[in-house]
């Protein structure tokens, strides 16, 4: 009398949370942080993948006093006084750029002023609008009709062309009169 047994009625639409099955397997937590990290990959990228990405750039209202060093292509429309070191990059110095620095870089193009001496390991370029006054190192350089340089030039044989031997060297100076030619030219 006092034992009756309890039916199993459900009402349609409920489900049994214990046999719930799907197509596709559950998402443990550490998939989500996964994708998370994912988003971030830029911050830890190695120096030999920034190659395809934008170069950094300090802009027109910056001014800057002290080192720059890196491993990334830079642009510079600010000012800067001291030293720009980015080694095998690239380094623009825009058309409102003010540098009144020495600059290491791998290439160096000028649409700005420069005062102070510039060594590019592979080419340097003063652009129709640039000045550059102070002493240029480099490989191979080009001064556009309409771009102002003073100081000496030494152009460097790049040490791969000279097969192990000692690095040569020659030297020219240049007036402090803008460069008037038909176009670009090489050394």
């Amino acid at each position: 009398m006092w034992s009756k047994k309890k039916t199993d009625t459900k009402k349609p639409g409920d489900s049994d949370p214990t046999n719930l099955q799907t197509n596709q397997p559950s998402k443990p937590a550490s998939a989500f942080l996964e994708g998370a990290t994912r988003m971030n990959k830029d911050v830890m990228r190695p120096a030999e993948e920034t190659a395809g990405r934008a170069p950094s750039r300090l802009g027109s209202s910056l001014h800057l006093k002290g080192e720059i060093s890196g491993n990334e292509d830079l642009d510079i429309d600010g000012t800067v006084e001291g030293l720009v070191h980015i080694d095998e990059w690239k380094l623009t110095v825009g058309t409102t750029a003010k540098l009144t620095a020495d600059i290491i870089a791998g290439e160096v193009t000028v649409y700005g002023s420069v005062k102070g001496n510039v060594r590019g390991k592979g080419k340097v370029e003063i652009k129709k609008d640039g000045s550059v006054n102070g002493d240029l190192t480099t490989a191979q350089i080009i001064i556009e009709d309409g771009a102002y340089f003073k100081g000496s030039i030494e152009i460097e044989k790049s040490a791969e062309k000279e097969g192990g031997k000692n690095v040569l060297s020659r030297k020219a100076s240049a007036s402090a009169t803008p460069v008037a030619d038909t176009g670009p030219r090489s050394i």
